[in-house]
């Protein structure tokens, strides 16, 4: 009967000296055994091929394995190898280590993982933003990726540019430009992995060590984390039905960080005459604003208030936005658009970070854009089901819904 399939382990193993070469072959393997670094039921290389690697004598190795059999760790099996044994019990604990011999900055010390990572199946999920992953069109997705791969742009296996796809860019910005007015030019943009990183990614370019970052209060507290983690000194500033007060804003801030078109948590949207005097206490203050279009494409026909980056003239403004809620947030696909004056530096930064966003699923986003799919399509429109309006109204209330559109199908999104 032929043997059931089973992983051959590549143990590491290491000879120091040229004395008991089978002792030292025997400690290295029953260490990895004990450690639960080679698993029971893995077969051990064959002793002519350890014995090759090692430059030892195959008697040497056939020796150390002779001795893991008779001490129970591991099987020989006529015709077929040697197994580490199934019942081998590993050690408790990990192997001992010298006591804190690495620290991390005390920043980083401060810095909770969210507990929803540690709950599997909650009973009750409270969670803000988070879209109805039923209505992805999932095989029109992997068809559009699948053809990605396939592509000899995006699966040649090459490195990309650091700003990201350019047929993405140039959807982008006729998306923000047609549907907020921002202007934008495809070199203007930079694909990331999400909002968080293209706040990281402007933060590295125009923070020094202490410098002073403004914050809402109350605001989404991973990005003032993400400030306190770089050096910065974070200033938490009121909002009021209006948005930030500006007026409590300190002057010596180097970098304003703000949700304007829905305010996170509260929900309102700032104020005309409070977004222009956010505007003008940058320019008086040499101070770069950071806008966080957060939920911008949702809305019930209500006319937008004009972006910050529209109102800005003197090239301030900093936005970034991303395809958590119109897409799904496991895409991890956001965007920045920067000044002119900032274009080299932040594709810089992109680069040193993780040089560029994945390739298929850029093409594959920009692919739906060209179609009119997704990005032309923002504004209100009509449910699918009745289903669709209760669920849109639980997850964002005040707020439309993105219509996903093929010439086949017609997909509602939150």
């Amino acid at each position: 009967m032929r043997e059931p399939y089973a992983r051959t382990v590549d143990p590491h193993v290491v000879i120091s000296g040229s004395r008991d070469l089978p002792g030292e072959i025997y400690r290295n393997l029953r260490a990895a055994i004990l450690d639960g670094h080679i698993v029971g039921g893995e077969r051990l290389p064959a002793t002519r091929e350890l014995a090759v690697r090692l430059n030892v004598s195959r008697t040497t190795v056939a020796t150390a394995y002779d001795r893991l059999i008779s001490e129970g760790y591991a099987t020989g099996r006529v015709g077929s190898g040697t197994y580490v044994e199934a019942n081998v019990a590993t050690r408790d604990g990990r192997p001992a280590q010298p006591r804190r011999a690495l620290r991390p900055r005390r920043a980083w010390e401060s810095v909770p993982l969210p507990a929803v990572f540690r709950v599997e199946h909650p009973e009750f999920d409270f969670r803000a933003g988070v879209p109805d992953a039923r209505l992805f069109p999932y095989d029109e997705w992997r068809r559009l990726t699948a053809r990605q791969f396939r592509s000899p742009a995006v699966g040649s296996g090459v490195y990309g540019e650091p700003a990201g796809h350019l047929g993405l860019r140039e959807a982008i910005a006729r998306h923000v430009g047609v549907s907020r007015g921002v202007r934008a030019v495809a070199e203007d943009i930079i694909v990331t992995n999400g909002t968080q990183q293209a706040v990281d990614i402007i933060a590295r370019v125009l923070l020094k060590p202490r410098d002073r970052v403004a914050v809402e209060d109350p605001g989404y507290s991973p990005l003032r984390l993400l400030f306190e983690a770089i050096g910065a000194r974070v200033t938490a500033v009121p909002v009021d039905d209006e948005g930030l007060v500006v007026n409590a804003l300190p002057t010596q801030t180097r970098v304003v960080y703000v949700s304007p078109s829905h305010q996170f948590p509260l929900g309102m949207s700032m104020s005309l005459p409070r977004r222009r005097a956010l505007i003008a206490w940058a320019a008086d203050h040499d101070a770069a604003v950071v806008e966080d279009d957060y939920d911008s494409d949702f809305r019930y026909g209500a006319k937008p208030i004009e972006a910050l980056q529209t109102l800005d003239k003197s090239g301030r403004v900093i936005y970034v936005g991303s395809f958590s809620k119109t897409m799904l947030p496991t895409l991890r696909l956001g965007f920045v658009i920067v000044p002119e004056s900032l274009r080299i530096a932040a594709q810089s930064a992109k680069f040193l970070t993780d040089w560029h966003t994945s390739l298929p699923l850029q093409a594959a986003l920009a692919t739906l854009s060209t179609m009119d799919c997704l990005l032309a399509t923002c504004g209100e429109c009509e449910p699918r089901t009745k289903d669709d309006t209760r669920r849109s109204s639980r997850f964002s209330r005040g707020t439309s819904r993105t219509s996903w559109q093929s010439s086949r199908r017609r997909w509602a999104f939150m």
